[in-house]
């Protein structure tokens, strides 16, 4: 088990390089929400060379589509969402300088391959926990794509959002390990 380890976004190469598979982490300053139908618009914006309603380059994005927030409350229930939806677009996205994303589940070689070749990292979070999660937003604001409803693209304020480093940059997978750990010969 790793020592926690703060990072403060944006990320940079330099703060990618020395994050391994297993490592734990506490983020703090500025996550950005996405699932499927807003990848799909992000997607077909750069493949039409259009600009993007965000500037990627060492963003975070977080799988999730937040319930509405209750009376005197930031946001709602913020848990991840299954990461594996956004394969098809999270190679491209990572090439335009996406540095992080975070989901749950495991991720397909297209995007292991993105991680190793742009230093890029797939964060963990803990499913079945969103309302705890929803208490590390500080701030929640929709940028683009309200339409999408609780899948709009969200600039969230976080502080101390706890994840766990699943594929690295060295095409480490926690994952695997796993398995690896408790296979019977």
């Amino acid at each position: 088990m790793s020592d926690l380890i703060r990072l403060q976004t944006p990320l940079t190469d330099e703060d990618i390089v020395k994050l391994y598979a297993g490592d734990r982490i506490l983020l703090s300053g500025v996550l950005y929400t996405g699932r499927d139908a807003a990848h799909k618009r992000l997607f077909e914006l750069l493949q039409a060379g259009k600009p993007l309603p965000l500037d990627l380059r060492g963003q975070v994005i977080y799988y999730v589509g937040p319930t509405p927030a209750k009376p005197g409350a930031v946001i709602g229930s913020a848990g991840p969402t299954t990461s594996g939806r956004m394969d098809a677009y999270a190679p491209v996205l990572i090439a335009h300088g996406l540095k992080g994303m975070i989901g749950k589940g495991s991720r397909g070689q297209s995007v292991l391959d993105a991680l190793k070749k742009h230093r890029a990292v797939y964060f963990g979070a803990t499913g079945g926990a969103g309302a705890l999660l929803a208490q590390r937003i500080k701030k929640a604001e929709i940028i683009a794509y309200d339409d999408l409803g609780p899948e709009a693209i969200h600039r969230l304020e976080v502080e101390d959002f706890p994840v766990v480093v699943i594929n690295d940059a060295y095409g480490g997978d926690l994952y695997a390990d796993g398995v690896k750990a408790y296979a019977r010969l």
